[in-house]
């Protein structure tokens, strides 16, 4: 039987370095644990012995490998206990919060989501307290709180600038935890999306990793060395200055020709009302491009090839091994896909390795799912930086 949440201690540096190796790679035999991580067998027993005892590791039942068992010594492998704990990963839009609740490995297990009919923190707290309850009778194991917000946070407890929700300088950990008697952590959306698909996706196992989002707004994230490198500007006007044409379109959020300008779902859709007089939806500008409206269909194949020279320069610079672009926006490749593609050719070198682009229409639910990731590695695993 697995441990009670409160019996859980705060992990050592090395418990947590055999927790996330076998979280992340598991089930895993001893030898092959004390091998990854240059551990002697005595060493890896004491670091081990309090894991299993609490609960997060247990021994699979299976035989080790052939050749432990040729020479004699049979080994059970460790793996994780997915559903010994419960956490929670909330995406904050500026009309909805969408939540998640996942196992230890980031399954989700539950979704419920809510309208946000005010940015007032207060009730933005009562609410995720409200969904919390909710969550916590399905789930009585929760172990904590993640929290998704598009815009800077610091210390992954206060909301230091958010333009979408209208926000400054608050304490959004402080008072959630509160309200729903859980630890909490906050974070910049983009970055916990980056973390679940770093430990769990599509960057999983890779040195240089790229998560480029187009939206609401534009993020970009950026994983070297296996680990995501955080930025104290992060989603601090990332694009607004980055001029991809320097006679491009003059929109109310971003410089001329930015690609915040030209590649964000309100500015195309701003550029689409200057020129009709018609406040158009983007899946529906999309629609009218994809069928040969001429204003529409510039302005997206401007985007198109804005996006093509966006991905190219990250290549050029990062070099990296894949992008992930995601987002409500990534529909543009679905009309336009062609055309960022052989933008994308044209702004590398011909002999560049051909670009590992990956495109996911992100549910919202996957942004929660990464709030509820960055709850695994910071208050289970005590991972400071994930």
């Amino acid at each position: 039987m697995t441990a009670a949440v409160a019996d859980w201690r705060p992990l050592s540096a090395g418990e947590r370095s055999v927790a996330i190796e076998v979280l992340l790679g598991g089930p895993l035999s001893r030898t092959e644990i004390a091998r990854r991580l240059n551990l002697s067998a005595g060493s890896l027993t004491r670091l081990t012995k309090p894991l299993i005892e609490s609960g997060l590791l247990v021994e699979v039942p299976e035989a080790g490998s052939s050749a432990e068992v040729r020479q004699g010594r049979p080994s059970q492998p460790l793996d994780v206990v997915a559903d010994s704990r419960a956490f929670i990963g909330y995406k904050i839009t500026a009309d909805m919060v969408y939540g998640v609740v996942t196992t230890l490995r980031s399954e989700i297990v539950a979704r419920l989501d809510r309208p946000l009919t005010t940015h007032d923190p207060a009730e933005v707290a009562d609410l995720l307290a409200e969904m919390t309850d909710r969550l916590k009778s399905d789930f009585p194991r929760l172990a904590g709180v993640g929290i998704g917000v598009g815009g800077l946070v610091q210390r992954r407890a206060v909301v230091a600038e958010s333009p979408f929700l209208g926000w400054r300088d608050i304490p959004l950990a402080a008072l959630v935890q509160e309200r729903t008697a859980l630890p909490v952590v906050v974070e910049n959306d983009v970055a916990a999306l980056t973390e679940a698909e770093n430990w769990f996706g599509s960057g999983r196992g890779l040195e240089r990793f790229v998560v480029l989002t187009i939206g609401a707004g534009l993020g970009y994230s950026l994983v070297l060395g296996g680990r995501r490198v955080p930025c104290e500007e992060e989603d601090r006007g990332f694009g607004r200055h980055w001029i991809i044409d320097p006679y491009g379109p003059l929109t109310p959020d971003g410089a001329r020709g930015s690609a915040v300008s030209m590649l964000t779902i309100p500015n195309i859709r701003y550029q689409v009302r200057a020129g009709t007089g018609r406040d158009w939806t983007y899946e529906e500008i999309l629609r009218l491009a994809a069928a040969g409206d001429p204003l529409p269909g510039r302005i997206v194949d401007e985007a198109a090839r804005a996006l093509g020279i966006l991905l190219a320069q990250i290549s050029n610079f990062v070099m990296p091994q894949r992008i992930l672009l995601a987002g409500e926006g990534v529909g543009l490749m679905d009309v336009a896909e062609e055309k960022v593609m052989r933008t994308v050719r044209e702004h590398r070198h011909p002999l560049a390795a051909p670009l590992d682009l990956e495109t996911r229409k992100s549910d919202f639910h996957d942004w929660a799912r990464g709030a509820a990731v960055l709850a695994i590695q910071v208050l289970v695993l005590g991972a400071t930086e994930a």
